[in-house]
């Protein structure tokens, strides 16, 4: 897949699961956020708690979990924080990491909390 196709598809994939997270009633409310320490993918609120979803797309759900490097989520916290410092509760605000897998077949699975390990 080349870096057009790629990214494009990185793009639908996202679409696709801020749709999920918007029927929920978990609303989105950035897309692509970026901080000094990184980007998120999308920023979803649930009453006062903050999720914070990376969206990873590949053939597979396992392929597309493999994609997630500990670096990667170094850069997401970080950008969280950035994020949350800009919230009335500022550190203190809940908040949640959550990893969207998406397939080649467009399936969507959502771990939710998949930072806490």
């Amino acid at each position: 897949m080349s870096g057009l196709q790629s990214y494009r598809a990185g793009l639908h994939a996202e679409e696709a699961v801020e749709r999920v997270y918007n029927r929920s009633g978990r609303m989105v409310c950035a897309r692509r956020w970026r901080g000094i320490s990184g980007e998120i993918d999308l920023i979803a609120r649930d009453g006062a708690e903050v999720i914070f979803i990376e969206v990873k797309q590949s053939r597979t759900h396992d392929e597309a979990a493999l994609h997630l490097s500990e670096r990667q989520i170094a850069r997401i916290c970080g950008a969280a924080a950035e994020f949350i410092g800009g919230e009335p509760a500022g550190q203190l605000t809940p908040v949640r990491f959550d990893l969207a897998l998406v397939d080649g077949a467009g399936r969507i699975e959502i771990l939710e909390n998949a930072f806490a390990a």
